[in-house]
């Protein structure tokens, strides 16, 4: 039986609706970061400490636009069950750095920032049979053994 035949994903029905509001989230959340990225951040005149790290952010150059593109790509991959496994594998670095950003740095949006992480890490083990592949040991019985090869000679 081929490999492509046992792949599965486990709780089908939950995973698709998180997989779907996920991939809603993703792609609205990187068109209006590349906006950002176009326009600078909307700040108040008398900006709080998350306001102050927004504009020493874009002062920095940090490629806010591909960042947001880079979501945005993420989130339309993932409304397709065949590529939702490499979207949620590239929308995992943007989740876990969230999840560092609310935990340490801006505690009032916890609530948009663990559930982002949760539904990574959620959808990550319902498709962890597409990722076994990378985490399965090589088969090296097939190749031909250079010690055994060497001593014949």
């Amino acid at each position: 039986m081929s490999s492509l035949e046992t792949r599965h994903v486990r709780l089908p029905r939950l995973a698709f609706v998180v997989r779907n509001l996920f991939a809603l989230f993703l792609f609205g959340t990187g068109i209006m970061t590349m906006g950002f990225g176009l326009n600078g951040y909307p700040v108040d005149q008398t900006p709080d400490e998350v306001g102050r790290f927004m504009i020493a952010l874009q002062a920095t150059g940090y490629l806010i636009f591909w960042v947001g593109l880079f979501k945005t790509i993420a989130g339309g991959l993932m409304f397709f069950p065949r590529t939702a496994p490499l979207a949620i594998l590239m929308s995992l670095p943007y989740a876990f750095n969230i999840l560092l950003y609310v935990t340490l740095f801006a505690h009032q949006f916890l609530v948009i920032g663990l559930p982002d992480f949760g539904a990574c890490v959620f959808l990550l083990y319902c498709y962890f049979d597409w990722y076994r592949p990378i985490f399965a040991a090589q088969n090296t019985s097939s190749l031909p053994d250079p010690m055994k090869d060497a001593n014949a000679v």
